[in-house]
């Protein structure tokens, strides 16, 4: 990929996440209800503890940052970087109001880190690598800032047949709109979801992958209707596919996504499947062994 066509394409991220922004704001609570247990993991993978400096990659509005921000304690920093200067107002709201003081949030494309050499005992990612026009490029940073001993933890999407949350709504776009399928190396949703590909990434970076494990998790809505509203206003990349629809067609698209929703209902939630590959790789010094 050429360095003006990468551009291009974070500038179109950067602008599609300012859009979102409000809506991750106004779905903040729901969103981490749903995602506590992939934030968790995330700070226990990286094995992140009291005193230390922690760099977290897209980190949105705010989590799993500021859940890192309260393991390091007093005693430590994070910092969070993310395109959209819209998601890091939330964010530093967020860690304003949860009395987090040793956080700090800057925009930043993830390819070029204004760190030096050694910078970090940590480094997470949630859901962010899978839309890099450059991963190779991003965790060769992570490499380079992430001091010997160091752990990265990231979290990214699994094979659509197991994300129903997010597969549902593009089957029923494709009824009624073409839906382009990125290339296998172009940024898109499921773009390292197969078992080993970003453990391959890391190893190429230099890290040493430590696991790669498959957790599967389930998305709480009280309501298709609610479930549907969730989709069209956060999911930065269906927005413009929704966009493409007649009023007429929207309406029927709509209809369908909540009746294929509502067979998830369970007593009086609905609750969609979800899957998450976990990836874990240290940075190693020639003398350590992976533990």
């Amino acid at each position: 990929m050429s360095t003006i066509d990468a551009k291009k394409i974070i500038e179109t991220q950067r602008q599609s996440w300012d859009s979102v922004a409000p809506a991750w704001d106004k779905w903040d609570k729901n969103l981490e209800q749903n995602l506590t247990f992939v934030s968790d993991r995330l700070i226990g993978d990286a094995r992140i503890c009291p005193g230390q400096k922690v760099l977290d990659l897209g980190c949105g509005t705010g989590y799993p940052s500021i859940l890192a921000a309260q393991a390091v304690g007093n005693g430590g920093t994070v910092v969070g970087l993310d395109l959209s200067e819209n998601m890091l107002a939330v964010a530093r709201r967020k860690a304003e109001e949860s009395g987090v003081k040793n956080i700090s949030f800057h925009a930043q494309d993830v390819t070029s880190l204004p760190y030096e050499a050694a910078s970090f005992d940590a480094v997470i990612s949630r859901f962010c690598l899978m839309f890099l026009p450059d991963i190779h490029g991003a965790l060769s940073e992570v490499g380079r800032v992430l001091k010997n001993g160091g752990y990265f933890s990231a979290a990214v999407w699994s094979t659509p047949d197991k994300n129903p949350f997010i597969r549902i709504p593009m089957e029923v776009l494709k009824r009624f709109i073409e839906v382009p399928v990125p290339p296998p190396d172009q940024p898109g949703i499921f773009r390292l979801a197969k078992p080993g590909d970003l453990l391959r990434m890391t190893n190429i970076a230099g890290l040493s992958g430590v696991s790669d494990e498959e957790i599967i998790g389930e998305s709480m809505f009280d309501s298709a209707e609610d479930y549907l509203a969730n989709v069209k206003e956060l999911a930065a990349p269906l927005q413009p596919l929704f966009a493409k629809l007649s009023t007429e067609q929207r309406g029927e698209a709509e209809r369908e996504i909540k009746s294929a929703v509502s067979r998830y209902q369970s007593l009086d939630k609905i609750a969609i499947p979800m899957a998450f590959r976990m990836v874990v790789a240290r940075k190693q010094s020639p003398s350590q062994k992976i533990t």
